[in-house]
């Protein structure tokens, strides 16, 4: 078990995380996979006191952790007081309940993790509605987290059968909650169905910005377009969809948008939830999927991205964009590996001419102008 640092003391209560090799995880450069966990906890505004990084080489259904390892981070929480641990990996609602009480400390897990990276990027009313249905579905689950009243009945003296306990009646109400967000949402996703609908008819032609997370595709919109998105070395910086209009040599190419990043593990309650936000994939002419080269674990993220595009059952044209070639990538993005993955360019979306590449791709990209109903058709 390594650790990073010894603990110190601060004002906020001690945080211990524990990044995890888990047997399901294939990532050849597990360093990098860490640092992502790290970062996402940086991401988080979360100040921690120290970090352990262990391999399991199997999972225990009850505790995810083996007996082994899990008295050696309870010895470790024990130790130094800690109040907090935070953990890679997502949990079931048993084992993070059985963990929390093994260590007597409170346990996040990755899933909780990532949404309130949500909760705190979501600007938008639509994003905002998208990630507070995502949280309450994840705080559904684990109503053990308000104490074991929550088991305890509400009945009362002579009446018929056992009364509702606190657990279901919280469930209950949870549900009331989402449902009366999912209309206020389906409301809001009508007025995107309409403005996609008038773009449609006017056959203004639709490019998507997709990739994992931190790859750098709001810069690259900044760089395409002239706009002004919040572009910083943060994870999930900005949610919400942005579009602008694209001009190639003062030509109007068509609209580009900038959508959610996507990461490994993402939580399945937040692709639900975003799926209004991530239906402009379905409809788009061509998908730029922006892909971090510098990152030693590329190919891994270009299969997350990929295996949540056929979720989504999006199926488009789609150009690889290698982005941060400016950096030394040879050693870990050999050519003949980068080849595998066609059509594509190599940019850098830190200057204009970085993005040459790519601006002679769109110059002479067009998509089929929709037919003219014949006589016949008509």
């Amino acid at each position: 078990m390594a650790k990073t640092k010894e603990f110190i003391t601060k004002n906020h209560p001690k945080t211990l995380l524990v990044g995890i090799q888990a047997p399901y995880n294939t990532t050849k450069n597990i360093q990098s996979y860490f640092d992502e966990f790290v970062h996402l906890v940086e991401s988080n505004n979360i100040e921690y006191d120290d970090a352990v990084f262990i391999k399991l080489r199997e999972i225990d259904p009850g505790y995810f952790f083996t007996k082994g390892k899990l008295e050696e981070i309870r010895a470790l929480c024990e130790e130094n007081k800690v109040e907090e641990v935070i953990i890679s990996e997502p949990l079931t609602p048993r084992q993070e309940r059985n963990i929390s009480e093994l260590f007597g400390c409170t346990i996040f897990d990755r899933t909780h993790l990532i949404l309130e990276i949500f909760e705190k990027s979501a600007h938008s009313a639509e994003g905002k509605l998208q990630v507070e249905i995502a949280m309450l579905q994840y705080m559904r689950s684990r109503p053990f987290s308000k104490g074991i009243f929550m088991s305890q009945q509400a009945g009362f003296v002579g009446g018929k059968g056992p009364g509702e306990t606190a657990k279901e009646r919280e469930q209950r109400h949870i549900d009331e909650h989402i449902l009366k967000l999912k209309k206020h949402l389906k409301q809001l996703s009508k007025t995107r169905e309409t403005q996609r609908k008038q773009r449609l008819d006017s056959h203004v032609p639709q490019i998507c910005l997709v990739g994992y997370t931190n790859t750098g595709k709001s810069t690259l919109l900044n760089q395409l377009t002239k706009a002004q998105v919040l572009a910083e070395d943060r994870l999930f910086a900005t949610l919400d969809t942005t579009t602008r209009e694209l001009f190639v040599d003062g030509k109007k190419k068509g609209v580009i948008s900038d959508t959610v990043g996507f990461i490994q593990h993402l939580p399945p309650s937040l692709i639900e939830a975003f799926k209004s936000t991530l239906d402009e994939l379905r409809h788009a002419d061509l998908l730029l999927q922006v892909v971090d080269i510098s990152d030693p674990n590329w190919r891994e993220h270009i299969a997350v991205v990929n295996g949540i595009l056929e979720d989504l059952e999006v199926t488009k044209n789609l150009l690889y964009v290698f982005n941060k070639a400016d950096a030394p990538v040879e050693e870990h993005a050999p050519l003949l590996e980068r080849e595998l993955f066609q059509p594509n360019v190599m940019i850098s979306s830190l200057s204009k001419e970085g993005v040459g590449p790519l601006i002679e791709f769109l110059r002479t990209w067009n998509i089929k102008a929709p037919e003219t109903p014949t006589e016949s058709q008509e």
